[in-house]
């Protein structure tokens, strides 16, 4: 089921995401890490760490993840890809672990680690935002449909007059709140 866009719609159900989320854990790190990133133009390991852990559903990798990747490579691919001279496509590809960049770091949490970098230019991709907008999961992600994506939620975002954030809280409580259930009867 594919969610209405329209300005109340969106604003309704991001308002019900807040309200869910309210002094959550989710809500905390969202903050510290968009607030880090102000001043910051780069993550740290530690930092790095917790947006993985806030991203990824693969939390029992979190010690691997936390044994391969260094310090100082963090903050090196970070600040080059946080680079206002960066092209998009650079910027997403120098996170990514199957492109030697951050290991175990797929387009979903490079993708929020490019939302915390600048939040008004990238959404978080998610499969529940993919499912309220109808649109197929892939097999694998790759640039182009990750592109597409962004594309499509800028476009939602100019015709509702909403930042991207409040379109990805929106669709991704929408899924939350109409996703059929996989159980059989």
């Amino acid at each position: 089921m594919r969610i209405e866009i329209n300005k109340e719609n969106i604003q309704e159900y991001a308002k019900r995401y807040d309200k869910r989320s309210k002094g959550t854990k989710d809500e905390i790190i969202y903050n510290e890490m968009i607030n880090w990133l102000k001043c910051n133009r780069f993550l740290d390991k530690e930092r790095f760490l917790k947006i993985w852990d806030w991203k990824s559903p693969y939390k029992y990798l979190f010690k691997k993840i936390e044994e391969k990747n260094e310090d100082e490579r963090i903050k090196r691919i970070t600040k080059i890809a946080f680079s206002p001279k960066t092209d998009e496509k650079d910027r997403i590809t120098l996170l990514l672990g199957q492109y030697k960049g951050l290991y175990g770091v797929g387009y979903p949490v490079a993708s929020a680690i490019l939302h915390f970098a600048f939040p008004d230019k990238y959404p978080i991709l998610d499969t529940r935002a993919l499912e309220s907008l109808g649109i197929v999961k892939p097999k694998s992600y790759n640039f182009y449909f990750w592109q597409r994506y962004c594309d499509e939620i800028r476009e939602i975002s100019q015709k509702v007059s909403e930042d991207i954030r409040t379109i990805d809280k929106a669709i991704w409580m929408y899924s939350k709140e109409n996703k059929k259930s996989k159980c059989k009867v």
